[in-house]
């Protein structure tokens, strides 16, 4: 039988210790846990994925068409990249993640669904900045393509558009920011984004004034710890289809 508690892995970076590490929770028939740490803040857990399934799900059935390039911002434990990946039309994607531990987690099986991400070859990661990276049209987020658009961008990264890992991201969150995301989306192309907190009407505002429809979908999904469903907010927004990708002045 596993130990009740493994440390994994322990990194400092730029951002915070990172900290990977196993539980085997007795309460709950002995189920082994998969839990990220960056300093005193819970990144994601194992226990609790069905939000980020449904961001790739959501997300991509708002894609028309077949043949899907797509982005994922965060790798966390994989689940969003492994959702997305279920869907047929997806030909290529690519997870971008700023740590690199992150990204060798998966590399060396170190957590659950890492064999299963390395050994699609539709998947490829990216060591960078999503919101850097966001930020630069220019060059955009395939470091061999500078300019490539594509059918979709899934993101969780941040707790919320307004509860950030880092105060930097909050430019992103802005219309100028979306709008330099939406610049690298094809038209009738897709954002879509996490949220631990309610439906946020000031950043649906945001995203009317990019995007040609925008909506925020409340998922609900079982607390084992407190006995009671939870709540998180997935937001989904499309450019039209015969318009071309918004860009900043």
């Amino acid at each position: 039988m596993k130990p009740l508690f493994e440390e994994l892995d322990f990194r400092p970076t730029p951002l915070g210790d990172l900290n990977l590490r196993r539980r085997r929770m007795a309460m709950l028939d002995d189920l082994i846990v998969y839990e990220v740490l960056l300093g005193d803040a819970f990144l994601m857990s194992s226990l609790f994925h069905d939000v980020e399934e449904a961001l790739a799900d959501f997300g991509l059935a708002a894609v028309v068409g077949d043949s899907l390039e797509i982005v994922v911002g965060g790798l966390g434990l994989g689940y969003t990249a492994v959702a997305a990946l279920r869907d047929a039309r997806v030909t290529e994607c690519l997870v971008v993640d700023a740590l690199a531990p992150v990204i060798e987690w998966h590399e060396k099986g170190l957590v659950p669904l890492g064999e299963t991400l390395t050994g699609d070859p539709r998947c490829r990661f990216v060591h960078g900045d999503f919101f850097a990276l966001a930020a630069d049209p220019e060059h955009g987020f395939d470091p061999g393509l500078p300019r490539r658009k594509f059918h979709a961008v899934l993101l969780d990264i941040d707790h919320s558009p307004r509860n950030l890992l880092h105060e930097r991201n909050a430019a992103f969150y802005s219309v100028d920011g979306l709008r330099k995301l939406a610049a690298q989306l094809r038209p009738g192309g897709v954002f879509a984004l996490w949220s631990d907190d309610a439906p946020d009407e000031n950043f649906l505002g945001h995203l009317a004034e990019v995007f040609e429809s925008a909506e925020a979908r409340v998922v609900k999904f079982a607390n084992p710890l407190l006995g009671r469903d939870s709540e998180s907010t997935v937001y989904v927004a499309r450019l039209g289809l015969r318009q071309p990708a918004a860009r900043s002045p």
